[in-house]
């Protein structure tokens, strides 16, 4: 019965309204200032929001549940800081990574058996797992005499994050597009995709199904974590330091992103693509308010009203469909 089921993605019409509002947003943006359109500033902007696309790819099969991951910043932050100090200390890069990720998947295991097997509120259980796993960031950095790690670090730290590929295209932007196409196929051609709608749309009735819901929201969990862990690295390896507080507000960038894509709160619907044009929109106002010299502080407000329009909206549009 499961194979058969139908996936509750965007609606067709949603797409080309975000697609629309992007289109619109470049329009304007080139018009209020000159330096938009310089190839320059768009490698900052895919640069920016790759992180987000890599880890909300992972977290948006985890809202597609009901559920939530308020860690993926810390450990983000606790994944560069440990490959740092570890690449500082002898431990060859490439083991380094290999570690550094398994490690990260351990967070996300952690988060599934709270929240899966012990039935946890995901708000409450990775609320948890962010303070100790950031708080261990700290720990790591204090080891090794300062507040971040950044000198002493060796001469080769840098050349996996800064890799371009046939000389021109930053390794991160491969790997987001890798990750796109990676969790589009997930969500619709695996049984672990179908089952995570299954289980959003209606957790009692995908359990009497035979789904095994807690196995399903641990994978899920632990995939995500692992994606957190292995932007750490490429970010920490791209800017050449990590600091324990670099992922801090990530986890609330993941949501936007989530949420501007189409993904409900509540589960049962959303989708990658939607995904990769909340991370777009949301990149281009973000680069377009830093080129008009708004502040960062200002910019913060003007996440949170983005975050609670996009929910109203997804509200009010359910209301008019019911």
């Amino acid at each position: 019965m499961l194979k058969e089921l139908k996936l509750p993605v965007l609606r067709n019409r949603q797409l080309p309204v975000l697609a629309g509002i992007i289109l619109i947003m470049i329009v304007v943006l080139s018009f209020m200032s000159p330096n938009f359109f310089k190839i320059q500033n768009f490698n900052n902007i895919l640069l920016k929001i790759g992180i987000f696309i890599i880890i909300a790819s992972a977290a948006n099969l985890i809202m597609i549940t009901g559920n939530l991951d308020l860690s993926v910043g810390a450990v983000f932050a606790f994944s560069g800081i440990l490959h740092a100090y570890m690449s500082k200390h002898g431990v060859p890069i490439a083991f380094s990574i290999g570690i550094t990720c398994l490690l990260a998947m351990c967070w996300g295991l952690l988060n599934g058996v709270l929240v899966g097997k012990l039935k946890i509120v995901p708000v409450i259980a990775t609320l948890g797992t962010l303070y100790i796993a950031e708080g261990i960031a700290f720990l790591i950095a204090r080891a090794d005499g300062g507040s971040n790690i950044m000198l002493g670090l060796p001469g080769n730290y840098t050349s996996f994050g800064r890799y371009m590929v046939f000389g021109k295209i930053p390794i991160i932007i491969v790997f987001v597009v890798i990750a796109f196409f990676l969790f589009l196929f997930i969500e619709r051609k695996t049984s672990l995709g179908r089952f995570s709608y299954a289980v959003g749309a209606n957790r009692s009735a995908a359990e009497l199904s035979g789904v095994n819901v807690t196995k399903i929201i641990m994978i899920l969990y632990v995939l995500c974590s692992l994606m957190a862990g292995f932007c750490g690295v490429l970010q920490s390896s791209r800017v050449g330091l990590a600091a324990p507080n670099v992922g801090r507000m990530l986890e609330l960038y993941v949501l936007i992103v989530c949420v501007m894509g189409g993904t409900r709160m509540a589960g049962g619907s959303g989708t990658v693509i939607g995904v990769l044009l909340g991370a777009i929109i949301i990149g281009l106002l973000e680069n377009g308010l830093n080129l008009l010299g708004v502040g960062h502080f200002a910019q913060e407000v003007g996440r949170g009203v983005v975050l609670i329009i996009a929910v109203m909206v997804q509200k009010n549009s359910r209301a008019v469909r019911s």
